[in-house]
Parts: C-alpha cells; sequence; structure tokens
C-alpha cells in the first residue's frame, strides 16, 4: 500500500516536471516573442543558368522595381560622342538627338562653325563612357540610319540640357514634336541670357 501511494507521487512529480520543461520551450520560441517584428530574409532560390535568385513576397518587394528593371533594359553605354548631337553607343549604332540642333563640326561640306566645338566638348562631358537612357518619340531613325532619340543620363536630360546651356539650337522636325515647347523655351531663356553661342556667335 505504502509503496503504491509512493509510486503515485513519483509519476505525479514527473507530470509536473514535463509541464514546466515544455511550457518553457514554447514561450522561448521566435515565433511567439512579443514584439519581434524582424523581417524574413528573402529566399534563394537556384536558376538554370547556375547562379541565384531572390524571391521577394509582396511586403518586401521594393516600390517601382518594375519601373526600375524597365530603364536597365533601354540603356546603354556611349562608346563615342560624334559632335554635339550625335553620338554612338555599344554595338556600333548611331544616336541622333531629337529636337535639337548644334553647330557643325563633322559636315563634310561644311567648316567647322562656331561654338560647334565647344558643344561637342559639352556632349562628351554629359555622356561619354556613361551609361544612358534612350526614348523614342514616332521616328525610328532618321534618312542617314541614325536612331533619333532624347537621350538622359542619370537625372539630366541631355537634348535639354544642350540648349537651355546655350550648346544646341531647338530644332523640329515633325512628326517628332514631343518636348518641342520645352525645347523652345529653354532656347529662349539661352538666348535672352546670352549663354553659349547666343553670346558668341552672330
Amino acid at each position: 500500500m505504502k509503496s503504491g501511494w509512493k509510486v503515485r507521487i513519483v509519476l505525479g512529480l514527473v507530470f509536473i516536471a514535463n509541464a514546466l520543461v515544455v511550457r518553457q520551450i514554447i514561450a522561448s520560441s521566435p515565433a511567439n516573442v512579443p514584439g519581434d517584428n524582424t523581417p524574413k530574409a528573402p529566399r534563394v532560390t537556384s536558376t538554370k543558368s547556375g547562379t541565384s535568385s531572390f524571391t521577394l513576397s509582396p511586403t518586401t518587394a521594393p516600390s517601382g522595381m518594375r519601373e526600375i528593371d524597365e530603364e536597365i533594359k533601354d540603356t546603354y553605354l556611349v562608346t563615342r560622342v560624334i559632335d554635339g548631337d550625335t553620338i554612338e553607343i555599344q554595338g556600333g549604332e548611331k544616336v541622333r538627338y531629337i529636337g535639337v540642333d548644334t553647330p557643325e563640326t563633322k559636315h563634310p561640306r561644311k567648316p567647322v562653325q562656331c561654338f560647334g566645338r565647344q558643344a561637342a566638348e559639352k556632349n562628351k562631358q554629359l555622356v561619354e563612357g556613361k551609361m544612358v537612357r534612350l526614348e523614342k518619340d514616332v521616328s525610328e531613325a532618321d534618312r542617314y540610319g541614325r536612331l533619333l532619340r532624347y537621350v538622359y543620363a542619370g537625372d539630366v536630360f541631355v537634348n535639354l540640357a544642350m540648349v537651355k546651356q546655350g550648346y544646341a539650337y531647338a530644332a523640329t522636325f515633325p512628326p517628332d514634336v514631343k518636348y518641342q515647347e520645352l525645347f523652345s523655351q529653354a532656347q529662349r531663356e539661352a538666348r535672352e541670357g546670352r549663354r553659349g553661342l547666343w553670346g558668341e556667335c552672330k
């Protein structure tokens, strides 16, 4: 009788001890720590090419990611500046700036024009050796096969900068007239302020 009583006491103590251990484990679990809002790391997956990629949940995906990806797809390395309004990009394509015209420096039948060299040098400062984004208007290319584009280097709208700072004239050739008013206003400001060619050339 006494031995049975002792066995029941021992079993009861073991049960209580086990319950306390389980309670302690549950209380210390990270999922139950109050105020623990640490964001979970992106899951890494393997691609067919053998490289790793990140899978982001909607709550961790940066806003604007789609727009950034699209911009990256349209960026190109400028390998050479031909003159003030024409560049060459990686792959050999030549790009003619839309809506602007700079004094000639490379025309086969015209002499170097006033402020032409300065315009070419300014263009080099803005884009040579840099990644630029190209924006199409209506036309794909001109009669010489050059791509017709608006050009952006970082946050600089290169076509506009050339006109606004007095290195280029606004020159509209329909149907590519998306920024015609913007260029015309920039030219008025440059002329009134006698910037660049407006102060140097007759």
